[in-house]
Order: C-alpha cells, then sequence, then structure tokens
C-alpha cells in the first residue's frame, strides 16, 4: 500500500514539472517573439516617440477611464482583431497596458496582420510618471 501511495506521489510531482516547464518554455517563446516584432521603451523613449505615433491603451474601458496616458486611444485587447484597421499600417504603434503582458501579445497579433512598427512602454502604465487623464464622471 505505502509504494502505491509513493507511485502516486511521483506521477503528481511528474506532472507539476511538466506544467512548471511548459509554463517557462511559453514564458520563453513569449519573450523571444516579443524582441522578435517590436521593441521595448523605457517611459523616457516612449514620451520622447509617441507624438509621432498612435498610442494605444490595450487595457478594459473601466481601467482606460480610470486613468490613461495622455493622448492614448483605448482599444482593449479583447477587441484588438477586431479594431485593428483602426491602426494605420505606415505610423508607429505605441502600446502599453498595465504590466507589459497584454502588449506582448498585442504586438505578434499585429505583426501576423502586416503592422512593423511596434513599440511597448517596458514598465507598463503601473510605473507610468508621465501625464495622465480621467474620464470625468
Amino acid at each position: 500500500m505505502v509504494l502505491g501511495a509513493l507511485s502516486g506521489l511521483t506521477y503528481v510531482n511528474i506532472v507539476l514539472v511538466i506544467i512548471i516547464a511548459a509554463y517557462f518554455i511559453y514564458e520563453l517563446y513569449s519573450y523571444i517573439r516579443r524582441r522578435q516584432v517590436s521593441t521595448m521603451l523605457d517611459e523616457e523613449a516612449f514620451q520622447a516617440g509617441m507624438r509621432k505615433a498612435q498610442v494605444v491603451d490595450l487595457r478594459e474601458k473601466k481601467e482606460f477611464d480610470a486613468g490613461h496616458i495622455l493622448g492614448a486611444r483605448n482599444i482593449p485587447f479583447n477587441s484588438l482583431k477586431v479594431r485593428m484597421n483602426e491602426l494605420r499600417k505606415d505610423m508607429p504603434i505605441y502600446v502599453y497596458d498595465q504590466t507589459h503582458t497584454l502588449s506582448t501579445r498585442a504586438v505578434v497579433t499585429l505583426a501576423k496582420n502586416g503592422y512593423s512598427q511596434l513599440y511597448i512602454l517596458k514598465p507598463g502604465y503601473a510605473r507610468w510618471e508621465g501625464k495622465t487623464k480621467k474620464a470625468k464622471y
């Protein structure tokens, strides 16, 4: 009976190791793919170039209304595939979200659809120190 319980525990450990390995492989793949299609910008570089770019906030409308980078438009990540035709392919696109998790997925999606000048705010909105705007209501 002890041998059966021990082997069951071993199976659980093997499954956990496989899940953890899969997570790290996915994170590595995301990192490599993000580097292939976009450039990460710190806040200073983001602010310097955003006047000549399309700035897109990928967060949901509620978060956007609570506060967003001045001049940004809200295209939530969930509706990006439907609304990406609102973006010009001949201009740089600066994207951000709270950290930069959604931004990575967004630039991969945009790159697959022919967009090439893609930039991500490295620290994300959570650490943004520049000008912001909030909804008035």
